[in-house]
């Protein structure tokens, strides 16, 4: 009974997520509910649970029911919320850098870099500068930057919108290869699943392929003939190109970081968030206290880049993995793993996640997984699951956050990206999993 009320509880979290857009309620308040309750779920029915899953070894604790299962759950508890802080602190560190650039307006350089105005080379440069960037500083960064750059490239709405769909493709297939790129390949390497290397060299490629497969069958199309209009000139520094390479360096060295001293990466993270905050305030010449704020004075660089982080997409990550972890530790994902293994193959299994990651949202789909596999570090499974729920949110453009948000600035209809974009989104997952399958 337990478990079925978890698995309910669960099931209509996740319907509330996916429908965020028809309810207006924001995803994180179903996600911060479905945790709270989940957890008194099992507080409640202590005396009903025969099994619990040891967050030490992995395996079932013997004799559950005669120990203090108090203090058990309590150590659980501690232990997940341990987990899931690095990754929070992971992303709040990478997304303040990320702001501290582009408070120096330094992602002002990238439009810069862009002097074609063919709209097919155009499609293509944007399109390589998404993946590129997006491996670096995250898929949603990259896309909210993209699409700020395309405001100022392209006046057009209808061409500004199938360029937007493509900065979603690429988006997601850039950051599906780096350990830093997407949210759920950062919980993989977190977690000691992947390491850095392994996953840049095997997801490349199906990462490269789901790319350049869409974008090859639209240039045999009309839809990206012709030139576009003159757009904004945008005025850049040394000091804008500095502080943008500093931050992207920074970000960059934190696997290098995690590589050299072994220790877990929101260290190397917070390391490179302590440069990057005091180069910054270096730069501004302000002599102001980072952790101090009066309104009476000119606010730092830090204390402003920090105010404009994602909390809610904090939060929301937060209730998602502390659900999981309640439903691993009563065993239900364990069981849930082992009948999709005696039903399904490896490769069907993966393929079917990336698919359903284009419907639902990829966080909990990997978090589940990682607690349904007992493979060791760098097996292929681990890589697979990196690529397909990375890539396989393109499908759909609620099915990835870099949709989402494009969705949002550029008010692109579900419909028409069905339309336009799934088809070819599609394909170019395809494409990649079958270079993933054959590996």
């Amino acid at each position: 009974m337990l478990i079925s009320a978890l698995f309910g509880v669960f099931i209509l979290g996740y319907l509330a997520i996916t429908f965020e857009h028809y309810t207006k309620i924001d995803k994180l308040i179903p996600a911060l509910l479905m945790m709270c309750i989940s957890w008194v779920l099992i507080v409640t029915n202590l005396d009903s649970i025969s099994a619990w899953l040891s967050h030490s070894n992995g395996k079932f604790v013997a004799d559950f029911s005669q120990l203090n299962k108090q203090k058990i759950i309590e150590e659980t508890l501690l232990h997940h919320f341990g987990k899931t802080a690095e990754i929070l602190i992971f992303l709040v560190g990478a997304m303040t850098i990320v702001e501290l650039i582009d408070y120096f307006d330094g992602f002002s350089t990238i439009k810069n870099w862009i002097k074609t105005k063919n709209k097919l080379k155009l499609l293509w440069i944007v399109s390589f500068l998404t993946f590129g960037l997006s491996a670096i500083i995250d898929n949603l960064t990259a896309t909210i930057v993209l699409i700020s750059i395309l405001r100022k490239l392209i006046h057009n709405k209808e061409d500004r919108l199938y360029f937007s769909g493509f900065v979603i493709i690429a988006a997601n297939a850039g950051g599906a290869w780096t350990p830093i790129g997407d949210v759920t390949t950062t919980m993989l390497w977190i977690a000691g699943k992947i390491s850095s290397l392994e996953v840049m060299k095997l997801i490349f490629l199906p990462a490269i392929i789901s790319l350049l497969v869409p974008l090859t069958i639209i240039s045999f199309t009309n839809k990206f003939k012709g030139e576009i209009a003159d757009s904004e000139v945008t005025n850049s520094s040394k000091g804008n190109n500095f502080l943008l390479f500093t931050g992207l360096i920074l970000i960059v060295s934190v696997p290098i970081f995690k590589t050299t001293t072994h220790l877990q990466p929101y260290m190397g993270m917070m390391f490179a968030l302590a440069l990057m905050a005091l180069i910054a305030e270096l730069v501004s010449k302000r002599k102001i206290a980072i952790t101090s704020y009066d309104e009476h004075t000119i606010t730092s660089p830090t204390l402003s880049s920090l105010g404009k982080i994602e909390i809610p997409s904090i939060l929301f990550f937060l209730g998602i993995l502390m659900t999981v972890a309640a439903l691993e530790s009563v065993g239900a994902i364990f069981h849930l793993g082992s009948s999709v293994q005696q039903s399904l193959s490896e490769n069907s299994f993966v393929g079917i996640l990336g698919l359903i990651s284009a419907v639902l949202d990829n966080v909990p789909l990997v978090a589940a997984s990682i607690g349904m596999f007992d493979a060791p570090k760098d097996a292929l499974i681990w890589h697979k699951i990196a690529y397909a729920a990375g890539t396989g949110g393109s499908i759909l453009i609620i099915g990835s956050a870099a949709g989402v948000v494009a969705m949002g600035m550029e008010k692109i209809g579900f419909g028409w990206y069905l339309k336009h974009i799934s088809w070819l989104a599609l394909i170019g997952y395809i494409s990649g999993f079958l270079v993933v399958a054959l590996l």
